[in-house]
């Protein structure tokens, strides 16, 4: 009964919205806009092609029209070339082939010689399950509609219909709002919508919830080792602390598509569904839990911002090519600050395990050589060619805007908090971009978010921004953490007890069955001064076979300064080095309360981590 209710509830938002725009004379549809239906089928899932026909109408001729495949998903900030899985392309009018041809990697520019009605069918191979690519095969079908659909060039803005052939026992799950009269079939306002808007069909499992009497739904593919009451319980817990801190609800239902499965994982939000992915036993554990609320949660926090609160180039997209901005690490940065201090607010992590949280987050940050190397805002523009192509060097030359964003955007709170006393925060630097920017139907730009900053701490922020925003200069974490009665102890200093030195190489190794290999080599450390290189295989150490756990057992048994000899092959050569190692404090960091807190301080801490 409540699938059924749900489809009602959205079949009611959307003749309300077409109702009041055409009250207020708005067109719903743009003028001398074709019609365009698309049909997805499956008939044969085994060999993981999706079967494509589009139909265009037209009450002008055209002599050609050109289909455009999106080269990319937003959300994802990596060219993914969706084109390279289109194949059996083929065009028809009346019933008679038309001609066509390839202008570029993804137009297909078809000679309509200007026919008012005419189709076109291709397949695409779906065999690769992430959240941003498709997958059909025997169990399921998953997809964006911008790894399947084409787009008539110059008509991006026209609605179109999508209808859904499932495979028979199939249930369809989208964000997509379904025709009334018309089964399996949905309607887009626009290709930005439609691209944004997954689809799930399989035999799914469906959990329910209500927040302020929107309805919302957990789709899961898979199985795992989950309570289906806490899950419920821990998402909707989730949903209400987001949306208590923006005060409504900007969708009229919401959609998880959760794929449980063995290995993999991730998010890609939209913007009134998210795809999910997890590790499907990972539900055993505490930690487990932790780690799906924090990527429920992050995605959520999506909704708001960055699919409406939106940096400068992103949306209108432009699925063709690269769509550059600087302000990633906001988008995704400040929402990773969010979606974990969301679970904190929601009652679902002690704020013990959120400090515990952060100070692995700054040690993992502080431990990165390429924080002197790229700053947020560098970091954010070269995401396209740096961020999903990482390789051995990485660790020396780049930093993630998702890492270093949800440290700026923790200094950011804590500093505005504090200029205020409290009075302010980040929470209000958020909400004022919502209804300064989207709902006022602008982008933003670095300088803008700026200054809504300066507008909630009550003055210039420029030093701030210049040193650790556009700069690369260390963050003063304690300068922010002393505000809210906190500390941040470095590996060991400053506290009572003295942590011991031990030695230390600086490289990362893997054993991939017998070969005992590094990974990478952090710049500045004994390894990386003295020669070892990334791709090196290592066969001994001081003479005597080893693998990962006798190399690292036997490093941790040296003193700092001693010398040690690193046998490898490299590139099939036999060499030797000695290296002498160093040392470092073996501690990890720690954020605890100041023993003699101000009341002001108390009530500060209280106040952002929703604590008592």
């Amino acid at each position: 009964m409540y699938v059924t209710r749900f489809s009602l509830i959205r079949l009611q938002a959307v003749v309300v919205a077409l109702l009041a725009a055409a009250a207020s004379g708005a067109q719903v549809t743009a003028p001398n806009s074709p019609d365009i239906s698309f049909t997805v089928s499956m008939s044969k899932p085994s060999t993981h092609l999706l079967e494509v026909e589009m139909r265009l109408q037209r009450s002008n001729g055209a002599s050609h029209t050109d289909l455009v495949m999106p080269v990319w998903t937003p959300g994802s900030y990596l060219i993914r070339e969706f084109e390279r899985h289109v194949q059996d392309f083929a065009a028809e009018a009346n019933g008679r082939a038309l001609e066509w041809t390839k202008t570029n990697k993804n137009t297909w520019r078809i000679t309509t010689n200007g026919a008012h009605e005419w189709r076109v069918t291709y397949r695409v191979y779906a065999n690769e399950l992430t959240v941003r690519t498709n997958e059909l095969n025997s169990d399921h079908a998953f997809w964006n509609n911008a790894a399947l659909l084409m787009y008539p060039d110059g008509f991006i803005k026209s609605p179109s219909t999508l209808r859904i052939v499932p495979r028979a026992g199939w249930k369809i799950a989208t964000g997509l709002p379904p025709i009334a009269d018309r089964a399996n079939t949905f309607r887009a306002e626009n290709f930005d919508i439609l691209y944004d808007s997954p689809v799930e069909l399989s035999d799914f499992k469906e959990i329910y919830f209500t927040v302020r009497d929107v309805a919302h739904r957990i789709v899961i593919d898979g199985d795992g080792n989950y309570d289906s009451m806490r899950l419920r319980e821990g998402v909707r817990k989730i949903v209400e602390a987001q949306v208590s801190l923006f005060g409504e609800i900007p969708y009229h239902d919401y959609t998880f598509i959760l794929h449980l499965r063995s290995a993999g994982g991730g998010g890609l939000e939209h913007l009134n569904s998210t795809a999910l992915g997890f590790r499907r036993s990972n539900f055993a554990t505490e930690n487990g839990y932790q780690d799906f609320w924090s990527l429920v949660a992050h995605e959520f926090f999506h909704l708001w911002n960055v699919k409406r609160i939106r940096p400068d180039a992103l949306g209108p997209f432009d699925y063709t090519k690269e769509n550059y901005t600087r302000l990633l690490w906001v988008a995704e940065g400040i929402t990773e600050y969010y979606g974990n201090l969301m679970v904190r607010r929601a009652g679902l992590m002690t704020d013990t395990a959120y400090l515990a949280h952060l100070a692995k987050q700054i040690q993992d940050f502080q431990n990165t050589p390429g924080r002197m190397e790229m700053s947020a805002e560098e970091a954010s523009f070269d995401a396209w060619i740096k961020f999903y192509r990482p390789d051995e060097n990485s660790v020396n030359s780049s930093i993630s805007y998702y890492d270093k964003g949800e440290l700026l955007g923790m200094l950011l709170d804590l500093e505005i908090r504090k200029r205020t006393r409290g009075s302010k925060s980040l929470d209000d630097v958020m909400r004022h971009l919502y209804t300064e920017y989207y709902q006022k139907g602008r982008n933003y730009a670095p300088a803008d978010f700026q200054k809504t900053c300066e507008l909630m701490a009550g003055g210039n922020m420029d030093q701030f921004f210049s040193r650790y925003v556009r700069g690369r200069e260390e963050l003063d974490y304690n300068a922010a953490l002393n505000s809210a009665g906190l500390r941040l102890y470095n590996a060991g200093a400053g506290e009572m007890i003295a942590q011991p030195e031990r030695s230390f190489l600086g490289a990362e190794l893997e054993q991939t069955g017998d070969r005992l290999v590094v990974t990478s080599v952090r710049s500045g450390t004994p390894a990386y001064e003295q020669g070892l290189n990334a791709r090196d295989q290592i066969v001994a150490l001081d003479g005597a076979r080893v693998n990962k756990d006798s190399f690292e057992a036997r490093i941790a048994e040296k003193k700092p300064g001693e010398t040690v000899r690193i046998t490898v092959f490299r590139f099939d050569d036999l060499r030797t080095f000695e290296i002498r190692l160093g040392s470092r404090v073996d501690a990890p960091y720690r954020i605890v309360q100041l023993a003699n807190s101000t009341d002001e301080q108390k009530q500060l801490y209280r106040a952002w981590l929703n604590t008592r």
